[in-house]
């Protein structure tokens, strides 16, 4: 079993300079030097958040408007999910071309198990759905890991196959559809993304979060003083949380906000706290478990997290199985989303979304780095182009043409951080 010393040395724990921060005065400046030797952590992408939405709201006074705030969360959905999954693979250096795809199956087999033919619960459909997509990435998983094959080639035909079965399943008619009024189940899968929380429920959750995120914040640090150890400044802890009540804040306020003529359509949508549960969720695996670290290490550095103890290969499987899982749930919000599915589906688009929005959000191609609410910054840059220039009436190809453009520099301020790191930690 590998101790916390093998696993630094291996990749997959590392401390960074303002770790040993007293203040948050010494918190910033370390902060700031890390940001200057190249690792600008979430600086890029809360920038370009900021840069991409201002350039909406002063060409259409629409965008920051409450109703296409919370249409922009709702559109922003899968492609937070999608690239929360694709970030289980590429933070082990690898990649997963299928996601998209796979996402479609858990999407369709949700779907049709709330058919009249079969009826089941709502909750078991979506289970069964997001287990059939788990188990899809342990047959690629153990494929890619066990014959040492490039995961690549081998999710990219899996991307081909799980085409053609998504065909099959949907059957001669090409789509299956969740508009039923007399079937609650179908209702009750759509209203994932089409219902509200009633605003008072909305700020008695908020206040439960914070509360719940507080004591998730405060209490390790706690314990670290107690027990002589290095800790968080206390500055900075009151700014995290003060941070975390001003976003909820604004998520809240805005999203109960009327945002119909006619009926009243207010409070939070649904998929917003499922969203971030799931990635509350995969962030305490990841950064919080001997698993996360395990992850870490074999994305940095395989030999030597091999060397430390590390099951390199079981690892990657089941970071195939997580990628697949996740993207399952992602298809579930898909067929919410759209209110069934069908052959138009285009899993090629959603795999180049989750990529680029998981990178746009500043997890690494190259593996070892990345965090669960990079996939949460990246979708929402996604969602803010996409929903952007649908309101100014630009047609797909310039969305694919903007995406990539923001991929690109993404790329570049990735490859340009990793060099810098390596130049800072070469010097003398």
């Amino acid at each position: 079993m590998a101790d916390e010393t093998d696993l630094t040395a291996a990749g997959g724990e590392v401390i960074p300079p303002e770790a040993g921060a007293q203040s948050l005065r010494e918190y910033v400046r370390a902060w700031w030097q890390q940001v200057r030797g190249g690792d600008a952590g979430l600086l890029p992408v809360v920038i370009g958040m900021v840069i991409v939405a201002a350039a909406f709201e002063i060409a259409s006074p629409l965008f920051l408007s409450p109703g296409n705030l919370v249409n922009l969360f709702i559109q922003s959905a899968v492609f937070i999910v999608l690239a929360v999954a694709e970030g289980f693979v590429l933070l082990l250096g690898e990649i997963d071309l299928s996601i998209g795809y796979v996402a479609a199956i858990g999407g369709v087999i949700a779907s049709l198990l709330v058919q009249a033919d079969f009826n089941w619960p709502w909750w078991l459909a979506i289970a069964v759905a997001v287990a059939a997509c788990a188990a899809i990435g342990l047959i690629q998983g153990v494929i890619i890991t066990g014959l040492g094959l490039p995961s690549f080639v081998v999710t990219l035909g899996g991307y081909l196959f799980w085409f053609g079965v998504m065909i099959v399943l949907l059957g001669a008619a090409g789509i299956v559809s969740l508009n039923s009024p007399t079937m609650a189940n179908q209702q009750a899968l759509v209203a994932i993304v089409n219902s509200n929380i009633s605003p008072l429920l909305g700020w008695l959750g908020l206040a439960g979060l914070v509360v719940l995120l507080g004591i998730a914040l405060w209490l390790p640090d706690i314990r670290r003083r107690r027990n002589g150890l290095v800790a968080q400044p206390v500055g900075l802890l009151v700014l995290k949380t003060a941070m975390i009540v001003v976003a909820g804040v604004l998520v809240v306020g805005i999203s109960n906000v009327n945002r119909s003529r006619y009926t009243p359509v207010e409070g939070v949508p649904w998929v917003v706290p499922a969203v971030l549960g799931l990635i509350g969720l995969w962030t305490v695996l990841l950064e919080r478990t001997q698993f996360g670290r395990h992850v870490y290490a074999v994305g940095g550095n395989a030999e030597a997290a091999r060397r430390a103890g590390v099951s390199v290969p079981i690892v990657r499987i089941w970071g195939f199985v997580l990628c697949s899982l996740t993207a399952g749930i992602g298809g579930v919000i898909y067929a919410s989303w759209q209110g069934g599915m069908s052959t138009n589906v285009n899993g090629g688009q959603l795999v180049l979304f989750a990529v680029a929005a998981a990178v746009i959000g500043g997890t690494s191609l190259f593996g070892g780095r990345g965090r669960a609410i990079h996939g949460l910054l990246g979708g929402l840059v996604i969602g803010e182009i996409y929903n952007g220039l649908y309101l100014l009436g630009f047609q797909i190809q310039w969305q694919l043409i903007a995406t990539g453009l923001v991929l690109i520099a993404a790329v570049v301020v990735d490859a340009l951080s990793r060099r810098g790191a390596i130049s800072g930690g070469t010097t003398t």
